[in-house]
C-alpha cells in the first residue's frame, strides 16, 4: 500500500477484486462511494459483485477495479487500458471529479471558512479565506488545463493513433506539468489545528477540516490515477 502523510484513514483495506459485492467494500472504505459518482453510477448496488456491476453499467472491469483499488491504497499492477472506450471512460471519470472539485468541494469548504468568519472576525482567518480562495484559482487553473488541453490530446491520439493532429503536444509535457496540487491543503489544515484561536464552533469547525481532508484525499487519488494510469498509456501510446 502506499503511504501518504494527511492521509484520512491509516488502516488496512481489501484489495479489490471482480466477485467481490460492492456494498462490503463500500462498508470498509465509503470514499468508494466518490468512485461510484465519478463513473456516474448510482449508489444502490443491492448485492452486485465488482463484475456484475461493470458488466451492467457497460464499465471496464479493469479500469474500475485499479481506480477502486488506488482508493483502497494499491497501485495497479499493469495498465488497465485496453482500448479507446478505455481511455473516454477514464478521461470522463477525471472530469467529473473536476466537476465535483468546482461544483460541490470548493462552494462547501468556501461557505465553512465565510461562516466562521462572520462568527470570529479574527484576521487568521481572513487570511484563511484568502489563502483558500487563491489556492483554489491555481486549481481551477489546472483543472482547465487538464481539460482543455491535456484530456484531448489524448482521446485525439489514442483515435487517430496513426495520423494524430496535435504533434506538439506529448505525454512526457503533460507530465512536468502535472503538479500535486492537494499539498497546500494541509497548510490550510495545519492553520486550522495549530494557529487558529478560536475556542468554540467545534462542530463548524469540524464539518469544516472534513471537507478538508476529503478534498485532500479525492485529489490526492485524482493524481495518482493520472500518473500511474493515463501518463503511462501516453507514453507507450506514443512509443507504438
Amino acid at each position: 500500500m502506499y503511504p501518504k502523510q494527511g492521509y484520512m484513514y491509516h488502516v488496512c483495506r481489501t484489495y479489490v477484486k471482480p466477485g467481490m459485492k460492492l456494498f462490503d467494500l463500500i462498508e470498509e472504505n465509503p470514499a468508494l462511494l466518490l468512485v461510484m459518482q465519478h463513473f456516474d453510477i448510482d449508489f444502490r448496488v443491492g448485492d452486485l459483485t465488482v463484475s456484475q456491476l461493470c458488466q451492467e453499467k457497460g464499465i471496464s472491469e479493469r479500469l474500475f477495479i485499479s481506480i477502486a483499488n488506488l482508493y483502497n491504497g494499491f497501485k495497479p499492477k499493469e495498465n488497465p487500458i485496453d482500448s479507446i472506450d478505455d481511455v473516454e471512460q477514464i478521461v470522463r471519470f477525471l472530469k467529473n471529479s473536476h466537476n465535483y472539485y468546482r461544483n460541490d468541494k470548493y462552494p462547501q469548504i468556501s461557505a465553512y471558512i465565510k461562516q466562521l468568519q462572520e462568527n470570529h472576525p479574527e484576521k487568521e482567518l481572513k487570511l484563511l479565506e484568502q489563502f483558500f480562495n487563491e489556492y483554489f484559482a491555481e486549481v481551477i487553473d489546472h483543472l482547465d488545463y487538464e481539460d482543455n488541453i491535456a484530456f484531448p490530446y489524448f482521446i485525439e491520439f489514442s483515435v487517430k493513433r496513426d495520423n494524430p493532429q496535435n504533434t506538439s503536444y506529448s505525454a512526457l509535457e503533460y507530465s512536468e506539468h502535472h503538479s500535486d496540487i492537494e499539498l497546500k491543503i494541509r497548510d490550510i489544515k495545519n492553520l486550522l489545528l495549530k494557529y487558529v484561536t478560536i475556542e468554540d464552533d467545534l462542530g463548524l469547525r469540524r464539518k469544516l477540516l472534513f471537507a478538508l481532508y476529503e478534498l485532500e484525499y479525492d485529489l490526492y487519488v485524482h493524481s495518482l490515477i493520472e500518473e500511474t494510469i493515463l501518463i503511462p498509456f501516453g507514453y507507450n501510446m506514443e512509443k507504438a
